[in-house]
């Protein structure tokens, strides 16, 4: 018997098709030409970034699950949250740790995982309201730009963004996230946001390049999705995966360069798109942190920071913060 939840579809339809249109035709025109990374996960590029979680040079992952390990009872006891809403929830996996340390707070009764993929949250779903019998699980099917997931659920609540997303929004991006996210928190509630650090550029190249060539497929990848989504000729032989560290900035960009002139038909978009040999397409930024600037940003978007958690090694951290109405 297959345990029961619900679930909400509030993607409209051809959502996927019109937005990657729309990427594609306003990214590929710019100068310089970029792409959001949403466009990695299809079900090959999300496999491929399974395996980049699991290889030695990526250590992100392993440092938020050390923290959560660590952390999540002393999380659990500072919010006491009724329901746990987790953006880009994926598999759910790491967030067991979370669904552990408020049950036995006794606080938990829901949980509300949100994320673009149905067949993700439903698998995901499906495996929580079994090993948690009594939880109500409401997976939300959603773009978090447009969806937080709050909407009808009972406070206090923790609003989840793990996994260091939140590096791969530009700063105004970031600003107008956290100003929503500030405005739909209520007194009582809490982010728990994940980020990761700045650190020495070798460690984190090597996290965003790794020598068995897993992430550069990762990266190529994303020309297959083009090519199937809009019948494009893009040869994937034909670019070479770049990771670079911007000082100023404070963020890894991952490229594709193109290694000779190619022009590329974008069939569906009646679109064609040259390439200079040495150009580069932009497909990822993952922006790093330090304790202070995350204070700030959260400061100006109406969150107070409250509580500041590292590894062991200091590579990563989880941060938990407050509306700012709550503090005075």
């Amino acid at each position: 018997m297959t345990p029961d939840f619900t679930l909400d579809r509030r993607l409209p339809e051809h959502h996927f098709t019109d937005a990657l249109r729309t990427d594609a035709s306003q990214g590929l025109t710019a100068r310089p030409k970029a792409l959001p990374p949403v466009w990695f996960y299809d079900a090959a590029g999300s496999d491929l970034f399974e395996q980049i979680t699991e290889l030695p040079e990526y250590y992100p992952t392993r440092a938020e699950h050390e923290i959560l390990t660590a952390r999540a009872p002393e999380i659990a006891a500072a919010v006491r949250a009724r329901t746990l809403v987790e953006l880009g929830s994926g598999s759910s996996q790491k967030t067991r740790l979370l669904l552990d340390a408020l049950r036995a707070e006794g606080s938990l009764r829901g949980y509300v995982p949100v994320d673009v993929s149905e067949s993700a949250l439903r698998q995901a779903a499906e495996s929580v309201t079994a090993d948690y019998p009594g939880l109500e699980v409401h997976a939300l099917v959603a773009d978090f730009h447009q969806h937080l997931g709050l909407d009808g659920t009972r406070g206090p609540r923790l609003l989840a963004f793990l996994g260091g997303t939140i590096g791969n929004l530009l700063p105004d991006q970031r600003a107008a996230f956290l100003t929503r996210v500030s405005g739909a928190l209520e007194p009582g509630d809490a982010l728990l946001l994940g980020t990761d650090l700045v650190k020495d550029p070798a460690t984190l190249v090597a996290a965003y390049d790794d020598s068995a060539g897993v992430t550069a497929a990762f990266n190529k990848n994303l020309l297959t999705v083009l090519n199937h989504g809009l019948d494009a000729d893009f040869d994937p032989d034909a670019f070479q995966h770049v990771a670079l560290w911007d000082p100023k900035h404070e963020w890894i960009e991952m490229r594709l360069r193109a290694t000779r002139p190619v022009q590329v038909k974008l069939r569906e978009l009646d679109l064609v798109v040259p390439f200079e040999g040495g150009e580069d397409l932009r497909t990822e930024i993952s922006a790093k942190f330090r304790q202070e600037r995350v204070r700030s940003e959260l400061r100006r978007s109406g969150l107070t920071l409250r509580n500041w958690w590292t590894d062991p090694a200091g590579r990563y951290a989880l941060s938990l913060s407050s509306p700012v109405t709550r503090m005075q």
